[in-house]
Parts: structure tokens; sequence; C-alpha cells
């Protein structure tokens, strides 16, 4: 049974729905760095929220951890690159807090708008200062969103109901999606230009940090006022204090900021300013939907291979995953195979996928390819960091889908590119279930891939097959299956032979002196 720990405060209904899924977990929260790292080996899974960081340390102490899982959004608390290169998927739930934390920006902005946190303490200490409080209207007004994915499209919408204009800045929101968003897709220096309301909904990256910088800032709109309910980072602080000290800046909200818990900062106490401790997702429905849907993923990924929502690798649906499963048994022998006959520098590996096949996820099958091409070279690769350790070592990886059946109804072919030439294997499903090998670098066979193998290259002669089988009963090597293709009749041949037990290097030295033997390899699976 696999095994969770949940070390950030979440809402009971995870533990419950882990349980009902077959899942064991522990709820064990509060713990520092050093006393996760001693627990965290017995665990096959991680359920976080914010307050635990998985650094590489508590990764290398993690020898079971498959999945870690982030309740919420932002996995900034999270060390991706050293999780693939280990191995374990991270998921996050950038669903489950969206609404809540739209309408958090949204409600940033009105209060912005008619300056009602300072009218509220004016009001609250016995003044009536209604003349001071002068606001503005949002209908008609232009709000510039700099990032439109999943929550800067719910504020779009949200805007347009207010009958504001929206423009986005958002390199990769397609032409399309901002005509079904209703926003017009704009240059970030034409946004800065034209909005007299700014709003941020991008995570925090190289190309994100300080993208209102102070130079930016410096294009806004005279009187702009600015929101931020995505990721402290965003924004210069020290420039933005200085644009509402000067004027420039009609009205700064945030809701996070660079360092947190801010306990103390700069622009507090700066007038039209207003500030929020991370209230995004501080809803009784946020914090139980991001609790559901990160028991529920994780789950599904630990008992069925379903992966949704992941950062580092492709998702594959709880329902696409038992269909999917036989294809990526056949895709990892695949690899396996060609990767433990193809010597010399591999330039480019080619997943071909042809009937069946074709109408599948193709992401999964290729990562199955290149996890079983690699484990012939390291014995830490798999489905999560093959695709990351391929690309460290040069390697270029093509997908190619045929739709049309050839001469079977569903056919995966694994091709490699390397200085001597270029090279494949072939294989279908038998029944749709059974992987097996129909094709060996151009010549035809039929063969299971299991356990270990003799592949032997061979001129077609008569007597050769008595004699190996000769070989090998004198060297007590039983022979399972026997599987045989030649290109034509007194030219080469191919061999693959499934045997109880591995070859000793004595008796394989004795196959490759056979007589007309050209290549002699043994083969695991």
């Amino acid at each position: 049974m696999p095994k969770v720990l949940i070390s950030d405060k979440m809402d009971p209904k995870a533990a419950q729905i882990f349980r009902e899924r077959g899942v064991e977990v522990d709820e064990i929260t509060g713990k520092t760095p050093e006393e996760v790292i001693a627990i965290i080996g017995q665990y096959d899974g991680l359920a976080i929220r914010s307050s635990t960081k998985v650094t590489k340390a508590i990764l290398a102490a993690a020898t079971n951890l498959k999945v870690i899982g982030r309740a919420g959004i932002g996995v900034d608390n999270v060390d991706i690159p050293a999780a693939s290169a280990q191995g374990v998927v991270v998921m996050n739930t950038p669903f489950g807090n969206s609404i809540t934390t739209a309408e958090h920006a949204i409600a940033l902005m009105f209060a912005l708008a008619r300056q009602l946190p300072e009218a509220d303490a004016s009001t609250q200490a016995g003044k009536w200062e209604k003349n001071r409080f002068m606001g503005v209207e949002l209908t008609a007004k232009t709000l510039g969103l700099i990032g439109a994915g999943n929550i800067g499209g719910i504020v779009a919408d949200r805007a347009l109901g207010l009958r504001m204009k929206v423009v986005a800045y958002d390199p990769f929101l397609s032409p399309e999606r901002a005509v079904e968003l209703g926003v017009e897709k704009v240059e970030l220096d034409e946004l800065l230009a034209r909005a007299d309301f700014i709003t941020l909904h991008t995570p925090l990256t190289d190309q994100t940090r300080n993208i209102l910088s102070a130079e930016n800032l410096a294009k806004t709109k005279q009187g702009v006022r600015i929101i931020n309910c995505a990721r402290g980072g965003l924004i210069d602080e020290a420039a933005l204090k200085a644009g509402l000290d000067s004027g420039h800046i009609g009205g700064a909200a945030l809701d996070v900021f660079v360092e947190e818990p801010a306990k103390s900062n700069p622009l507090f106490g700066t007038p039209n300013f207003v500030s929020t401790p991370h209230l995004g997702a501080s809803t009784d429905e946020a914090q139980v939907n991001v609790a559901i849907q990160v028991a529920e993923q994780m789950s599904d990924y630990l008992m069925s291979g379903g992966i949704t929502n992941a950062l580092n690798v492709p998702s594959l649906s709880a329902e696409e995953a038992p269909r999917l499963k036989p294809y990526m048994a056949l895709a990892e022998k695949l690899g396996s195979l060609v990767g433990q006959l193809t010597t010399g520098s591999i330039g480019r590996i080619s997943i071909h996928s042809e009937g069946a096949a074709a109408e599948l996820n193709q992401k999964p099958m290729v990562s199955a390819v290149l996890a079983g091409f690699l484990r012939t070279q390291t014995d830490t690769v798999n489905m999560v960091n093959a695709p990351l350790l391929a690309k460290e070592r040069g390697m270029e990886v093509r997908e190619v889908r045929t739709e049309r059946e050839g001469d079977y109804h569903t056919l995966l072919r694994v091709s490699v590119k390397t200085d001597a030439g270029e090279r494949s294997v072939a294989g279908t499903l038998f029944g749709d279930a059974a992987p097996r090998l129909v094709e060996l670098f151009g010549i035809k066979v039929e063969a299971d891939l299991a356990g270990h193998m003799l592949y032997v290259v061979n001129e077609d002669a008569p007597g050769f097959i008595g004699r190996l089988g000769t070989l090998l009963g004198t060297g007590c090597v039983n022979i399972g299956t026997f599987h045989l293709g030649r290109r034509s009749a007194g030219g080469e041949a191919v061999l693959l032979l499934s045997i109880d037990e591995a070859l000793t290097p004595d008796l394989l030295a004795q196959v490759r002196a056979l007589a007309g033997v050209k290549t002699a390899m043994g083969l695991a699976f």
C-alpha cells in the first residue's frame, strides 16, 4: 500500500480521500527540515502547502518518493530540477483557488478605486471626511492584464462584466484564445502606456522577475493603479514606493511581497497603498478545493499511474492510464532493446507511431522509450527524468505520427541515428495487450521481449542452429523460446533466444567464435 506524508496543515478531507482511495497517510506537520529528512525515506508521496520547503537535502533522503503534491498553485518551495533529476513527479492544483484569487484581485481593484481602507479607518476614527475620498469608476477604464492564464482569464471575465476594456500581455496567449477571452493582446510597452489599472497574474521566473521595474513603471500612465495577487518579486517594491510618493502611481494593492511574512516593509504607511497578508487563496472554499484536488491527483498517480497537473512530466489522465499501459510497456521494451544493441554516439532518436498508437497521447510513450533506452546507461532513470537526461546528453528526440494502418493495426517504431548509421526496431500489441517485437534492424522477426535473451546475427547457412543449440546445451543453458528472421535465403539472419539465465562471459565468447557468427550479445528485460 502506498504511503503519503502530509507535512503542512491541510483540510481533513485530504487525508480522508487518501484513505478512501487505498493510500496510507500520516499527518505530521510543523516539523523542521531536519525532522522531515529523518522520516521522509518511508513515504511514496509528500503533500504540502507553502510551509514545507522541498530542498535537495530532503529529496536526497526521500529514497522512495514518487510524487510531490502542492495544494495550491505556486511551487516556489519545491526544487523542481532536483525532483525531476530524481524522477519525482511534482504536481500542483492550479484551479482549486483560481476563482478565490481572481476575486481577491477584483476586490483590491475596487478598494483602490474607492479608497475603501482609508475611508474605513477615517470613519471609524470619528471623522466624516466625505470630500477627502474622491474615487474613480471602473466602468470604461482600461485594465491591463500581465498574464492571461487561468486566473488572469477569470479576472478578464469579471472586468468585462464591469464594462471595463481589457488588454493583455502574455507571450503564451494565442490570438484565438484572446478572442475567446474578449481581450486585446498587446505588447508590454503598449499595455503600460494604456492601462488605468494593471493586475499581475504570472508566476515568478527569471523572465518575469521585476517585470514592473523602475524603468517599466516610468512607462505607465499617470495615475495608474497596480494590483498584485500573484507573486512577490514581480514588482520592484522600492520603485513602486517612489512612484506612489511622487504621485505618478495613483495607488497600489499588494497581497504578496518579496519577503514574507512581511512584518515590515517600506511601502507600509504610504498613502494610497493597500496591503493584505497573502490572502489570495484564503477562502473556505479554496482551502477545501485544493486539499481535495491534491489528494485525488496523488492517489490517481500512486494507484493507477494517472498524472494530472504535473509540472515536470506529461499529464496522463486516470482514464488514459489503463489504455496506455501496454503501449508504454512496449515503448520501454523497444527503447531498451535498441539501447542494448546500439553502440557509438547517439545523435537522434525517433519514435514513430502508426495506426491505433498514433491516436493516443504520445508524450508518455516517448518518455517510456527514453527511459528504456537510457536505462542501459544509468540505473537512476525513469519516465520523469528521462527527457531531461536525454537533453543533457545532447540527444535530439523526434515524434512522428501516421494515423493510417500499415501491416499492423497498431505499430510503434524506434529509430536511432548514430555515427555508424540509422537502425530501427518495431513492435506491436497482440490483443491490444501483449507487447511483441515484429522487426529488428530491417529484418522481420516475431518475438516476446522478456527476461534474459541471446541476440545473434549470423550468415544464413545449414547446420548453424544445430551447432548453436549443441553449444548452449553443453553449457547447461536452457532455451525457452526461439525466434528467427532473415533478409534472404543465404543472406544475413537474426536469432533471438529467450534463455533461463544470462550467459557467462566464457560461453558468450564461444558463441561468438562459432562459424558464421557476426554479432552475439546477451540482453536483459
